[in-house]
């Protein structure tokens, strides 16, 4: 399974968010970004609320990449969003881009 995910694992995507007034930005595998955008549209939210909600939750010493990762992660476990092999089918539309 590795060896067909390992397109996704050498590209990182950079978007830029806006948080507590201060424009950043976050480089995320796109398998990351296409559980967290199935994840916002689920919750009703923008992409840019949902990031903001999870970077008002993280510890102190958690990097916002880190957080991001460990949502989507837990999005796939979630029953909401569909068992994990949903995940991997929304990550394999985002390589080549």
């Amino acid at each position: 399974m590795l060896g067909r995910l390992a397109p996704l694992c050498r590209v990182l995507i950079k978007r830029s968010v806006s948080l507590s007034g201060h424009r950043t930005s976050v480089a995320l595998e796109p398998a990351f970004w296409a559980v967290l955008d199935a994840a916002a549209l689920r919750q009703g939210l923008s992409l840019a609320a949902l990031v903001m909600r999870i970077d008002a939750e993280r510890a102190p010493p958690q990097s916002l990449a880190s957080a991001l990762r460990l949502a989507a992660l837990q999005s796939c476990g979630e029953g909401g969003s569909g068992p994990p092999d949903t995940c991997s089918r929304n990550a394999n539309k985002h390589v080549g881009r």
